[in-house]
């Protein structure tokens, strides 16, 4: 490993150069106190305060990143990258070398380095392994970037773990979701694999006792204490595993049905409060229904929210009942007062983008319960339904009712369907 010494151009050598580190997760904190650790001098900012010892705190991006000759990003997801270099843009100064190691992928690369000023370097450089292995400074470490810079900064990625040096600027995003787009869809197989094996009657410790024998048992050993204990710590989160995976299939022309269907579990397992939980809690969430199958609670972001008193739908197994669906926007106001057609419109959208959340669609519903406060208005509901489900429908109920809970409402339709 090289000297943690490092300086750009003709600088002495006996200079120490600034690093700032913007964003302290679980994996950023932990890096940043690697970097103060190695004798570096360190300036931080988090979203939500938070200091690293050692390390002076920055209010903001712009004065974290003045004067730094590395700036380091580890955040969220491609939205919060760019809002936060968008911010430091004020303090930023040519000669600066910006290392991205947020999972984004390579389109968002594309949109963070046409926001940098000419004289500013980026390199990308996402990494593989979780909280320990950063503590430890034994991440795996995926660089992109033009030869020049990635000499100029590979002492400090190397304080992280080891440096693998994967082309050109954008091709350490690219590998990252390449990568995840295999290790996170095998957890996912195997805990649908587990539900099936159960739902065979096949022992369950038995059934891992026979994997671990073929080349997948490195991965059954890893998910064996789950099994067992449940879901450890935190340490990759399930909704950022959902996110990468949807960062590997933005692109419907790439080939990626597997990874697909794995996004598609993690998505509903996160809408339903397991976001924050370590991404092998997916075991616990993925089965058909039988003793031990949880019950879900899935409030989608593309509907309005509830109003905290229930959720949109609960899911047990490969059943989806979603709750009855009003027309009110976002702001608890009604839509379309007086207008049946518009206010039936609003539902039928909404109870899809639910559906829809959830692997399902109108052609899987099983059951529609409808009611209306003027039944002689059903032939307006019934023509917006039928746009929706054309042919072959459910099962279903419509009731005339004096009034709904809210004043101007005029329908509201609760479904149960099947999920894929």
């Amino acid at each position: 490993m090289q000297s943690n010494r490092w300086w750009h151009g003709k600088r002495s050598p006996s200079v120490r150069h600034v690093i700032a580190f913007l964003g302290l997760g679980r994996m950023g904190a932990r890096m940043a106190q690697r970097l103060v650790a190695a004798g570096r001098a360190v300036t931080v900012w988090n979203r939500t305060p938070r200091e690293i010892p050692g390390a002076a705190t920055a209010s903001s991006p712009a004065e974290a990143v003045a004067g730094a000759d590395v700036v380091v990003t580890m955040l969220s997801d491609p939205d919060a990258v760019l809002e936060v270099v968008r911010a430091a843009l004020p303090g930023l100064r040519p000669g600066t070398t910006l290392i991205e190691m947020s999972t984004i992928g390579p389109d968002a690369v594309v949109r963070v380095r046409a926001l940098l000023p000419a004289g500013v370097a980026l390199v990308d450089a996402p990494v593989l392994g979780s909280v320990q292995p950063a503590a430890e400074g034994t991440l795996q470490i995926l660089a992109g970037g033009s030869p020049e810079d990635l000499d100029r900064v590979e002492d400090v990625l190397a304080v992280f773990g080891r440096v693998r040096r994967v082309g050109g600027p954008g091709a350490g995003a690219a590998m990252k979701l390449a990568v995840m787009s295999a290790l996170v869809p095998a957890q996912v197989m195997l805990a649908e694999n587990l539900a099936y094996a159960a739902a065979l009657g096949v022992d369950r410790a038995a059934y891992l006792d026979v994997l671990a024998t073929t080349p997948l048992g490195p991965l059954v050993e890893r998910l064996r204490p789950v099994v067992e204990s449940g879901p450890p710590e935190t340490r990759y989160a399930l909704g950022l595993a959902a996110k990468d995976l949807r960062l590997a299939t933005e692109h419907p022309g790439r080939m990626q049905t597997i990874a697909a269907a794995a996004r598609d579990r993690l998505t509903a397992a996160s809408a339903a409060g397991l976001a924050d939980r370590d991404l092998t809690a997916i075991i616990g969430a993925v089965g058909g229904s039988g003793p031990g199958t949880p019950v879900l609670k899935i409030n989608p972001p593309s509907v309005p929210p509830t109003n905290g008193r229930y959720c949109h739908a609960v899911r047990y197994g490969d059943l989806l009942f979603v709750s009855g669906q009003v027309a009110l926007d976002e702001n608890g106001e009604v839509v379309g007062p007086g207008d049946m057609t518009r206010q039936s419109e609003y539902v039928m959208e909404n109870l899809g983008r639910i559906l829809a959340d959830q692997g399902s669609s109108y052609d899987r519903i099983l059951h529609i319960r409808t009611f209306l406060t003027d039944m002689d208005r059903l032939p307006e509901y019934a023509a917006v339904r039928a746009r929706h489900i054309p042919k072959d429908p459910p099962a279903s109920t419509t009731v005339e009712v004096p009034r709904l809970f809210r004043p101007g409402l005029l329908i509201e339709v609760e479904v149960m369907a099947a999920v894929s």
